[in-house]
């Protein structure tokens, strides 16, 4: 591989390898911890600019949807112009959506500001990878490297909920943007001044169709699910949507059996490594759903503040983070489809647990189901990107790997959407809010234990060997 890179980098790699690092894991950070934080605004959202549900749906998935949509694509544009180039242009676009988000009057603005936010975060994760491999040319240095890297969806997953409720209590929900902006310029700085320009042409080719019905495919869908209710589900607009979003998989995917797919078809010829993209998707898709529904429903349906919401969501991130360490080794001792099954049968679990809290007001049953939700995350996540990238070839570890991380931000996108969708209906119907989350999290725990289903019966104990 031809990784064109200048000698000053390599003169300087032992002196920058920390502070490259050191900016990698702050672009992750950022882009990571906004998943989480906006979550806790959302209601506060609604109230400042009179937003139902629908608009709170966007709000969420406007960002998730875009990070989704261009997340292989992004790794494409680095190598072909540079890593450096496209990490800062990621990290000074995030910046300004953010702004926009923070200043926004209303929320066509708002939404507009999570759209430029999620291309930034989509042009931010997967350089920064990428970025790291050149700089830890050592392959125990770059693991450790990596292992901190990693560590740091961990870390704000854990105090994403919590910095975010005491954020919205004590400034409001703009500060939730705009506290972010400080720190996207500390990045931006040092990648500027600290980060040596790499890139890697060779056989790389830019798919600019396929990555736009990529985008029309999973935003009609999207767009079916939330907006779908209130049309009607026999009505023309929602008939039209899901007639894009076929049509635009359709030809999306006969693009990608031509030279420069952002698919790779081959790849999903390998039963193991098309299971982990489903059950990838499948955890996000109850999960993102629940973290979006249990905020709304503590500050609307209970009168929490938006930091007791927060300290709610801590101990099922504090569990993620915990657990997380320990299920390589489980993996590695008990084979990868026992703390993959075990994962995903926990977070059904628990969504189930969470679908009896409002009808008969168990609300002590809330913090046990999010801590095995926790569990249960933290069991699946590192296995199943384990599982996914030994079953391909090694010269295609970094696109399994981004697979992977887009189907987890496509189930994100629609688990949002659809579950959300249904809670608005049925909250509609019913006597309140409360009546929206039963249907809700039963479907998001039928999504799990489907993905558990699925370990079962395609994660071999050796998958992860290859």
């Amino acid at each position: 591989m031809a990784v064109v890179i200048s000698q000053a980098a390599h003169r300087s790699i032992g002196a920058s390898a920390t502070v490259v690092l050191t900016t990698t894991s702050l672009g992750v950070l950022i882009a990571q911890i906004d998943t989480s934080v906006v979550n806790l605004a959302v209601k506060h959202i609604g109230v400042d600019f009179h937003a139902g549900v629908s608009a709170l749906q966007w709000i969420v998935d406007a960002y998730n949807l875009v990070y989704a949509s261009l997340l292989l694509t992004a790794g494409t544009l680095a190598d072909l112009y540079g890593r450096r180039r496209i990490f800062v242009l990621g990290i000074a676009l995030f910046s300004l959506g953010s702004l926009a988000c923070g200043l926004a009057p209303n929320t066509d603005t708002l939404l507009a500001g999570r759209v430029i936010a999620g291309i930034g975060a989509a042009l931010d994760v997967p350089t920064s990878l990428a970025i790291l491999t050149v700089a830890f040319p050592d392959a125990k240095l770059r693991s450790w490297a990596l292992g901190v890297w990693a560590s740091c969806n961990g870390l704000a997953f854990m105090i994403g909920p919590t910095l975010g409720g005491v954020l919205v209590d004590v400034a409001g929900w703009r500060s939730v943007f705009l506290l972010i902006i400080p720190v996207s310029a500390l990045a931006l700085c040092l990648a500027v001044t600290s980060i040596s320009e790499s890139r890697d042409a060779s056989g790389r080719r830019l798919d600019l169709p396929g990555q736009g019905l990529a985008i029309v495919a999973l935003g009609a869908l999207a767009l079916a699910a939330i907006e779908g209710p209130r049309w009607g589900g026999a009505s023309w607009p929602s008939i039209t949507s899901i007639a894009i979003a076929v049509a635009s998989t359709f030809f999306f995917l006969r693009r990608q059996s031509g030279e420069g797919a952002i698919v790779p078809l081959p790849l999903l010829k390998n039963r193991v490594f098309s299971a982990c993209l489903v059950i990838a998707g499948c955890m996000t898709f109850g999960m993102y759903a629940m973290l979006f529904l249990v905020p709304l429903y503590l500050q609307s349906g209970l009168g929490n503040s938006a930091f007791e919401s927060g300290i709610a969501l801590l101990p099922m991130s504090v569990a993620f983070v915990i657990v997380s360490q320990c299920s390589g080794k489980i993996a590695n001792q008990l084979g990868p489809r026992v703390p993959m099954t075990a994962g995903m049968a926990l977070m059904g679990t628990g969504l189930l647990m969470l679908a009896l809290v409002p009808i008969q007001e168990y609300h002590v049953l809330i913090e046990p189901a999010l801590l095995i939700i926790g569990c249960g995350l933290g069991l699946n996540t590192g296995p199943v990107n384990s599982v996914a990238v030994a079953n391909v070839p090694k010269s295609r570890a970094g696109t399994a790997s981004g697979l992977v991380n887009t189907a987890r931000m496509v189930g994100a996108t629609l688990g949002v959407a659809v579950l959300g969708a249904l809670f608005a209906v049925f909250s509609r119907s019913g006597p309140g809010i409360a009546a929206g989350l039963p249907p809700a999290f039963i479907g998001g725990a039928a999504a799990e234990l489907f993905g558990a289903a699925i370990a079962v019966a395609f994660i071999r104990q050796d998958s992860i060997q290859g």
